[in-house]
Formats: C-alpha cells, sequence, structure tokens
C-alpha cells in the first residue's frame, strides 16, 4: 500500500500552484482578487490607470457618486468589480474615459470640498 504523505512530488506541485495564484491574483474561482489601480492627482484632475486584460471596451461598466469610483468588467477568464475611493472628491459629471488594449484611462475633475457661506 502507497503511502500519499511520503510523495516527494507533492509539497513541490503545491508550491508551484501557489505561486502561480500569487503571480497572476487569481484566487480558485480564476477570477481577479485585485485590479491594479494606479491614481494621480494631477492638480485639479484625478486621473485613474487600471489594467484590464482580456477585456473588450463594451464589457466595462463605469459608475462615480464623486468619493467612490466604481469599475465592473467581464472577460473570458476574469471579472473584475473594484470600488477605488478616491483621495478626493471629484464632480462625477465632468468624467471622460478612454480604454485602448485593455488599459482604463479615467479623468475626474476634483470639486473644492469647502463652500463659503454669505451672511446677510
Amino acid at each position: 500500500m502507497r503511502d500519499d504523505r511520503d510523495d516527494p512530488f507533492d509539497d513541490f506541485f503545491d508550491g508551484i500552484e501557489r505561486m502561480m495564484d500569487e503571480m497572476t491574483g487569481s484566487d480558485a474561482t480564476g477570477f481577479a482578487s485585485e485590479t491594479h489601480v494606479d491614481v494621480y492627482d494631477e492638480g485639479e484632475d484625478l486621473r485613474l490607470v487600471a489594467d484590464l486584460p482580456g477585456v473588450t471596451k463594451d464589457a466595462v461598466e463605469l459608475k462615480c457618486d464623486g468619493e467612490v469610483l466604481t469599475i465592473s468588467a467581464a472577460g473570458d477568464r476574469r471579472e473584475y468589480d473594484e470600488r477605488i475611493r478616491l483621495p478626493a472628491r471629484v464632480d462625477e459629471h465632468s468624467a471622460s474615459a478612454s480604454f485602448n488594449n485593455g488599459i482604463l484611462q479615467v479623468t475626474l475633475q476634483k470639486v473644492d470640498d469647502s463652500a463659503s457661506i454669505d451672511l446677510e
């Protein structure tokens, strides 16, 4: 009778599988566990750049409430659903976006957090 606990290759293959999961950011479902998003403060604007490999332009859905940008997209092998808390309040109606070769860029105008109040 063979004892599987003594198989020298079990640990080896478990290690390879663990490394592949770490490199691809995949969980057991094969979907990305985290989308790579960079946020750039460009003075009056915020610019976000997200990597969405394997996704078509038509599959990308964006929503913004002024404080959080939500990116949803689905490709053949991955799904993305990320909520990015923005470092400054933005005018969600000012958004412009482009998508080219799996790279999403979104630009939003920042708004002043404080409003002056006139005394009467």
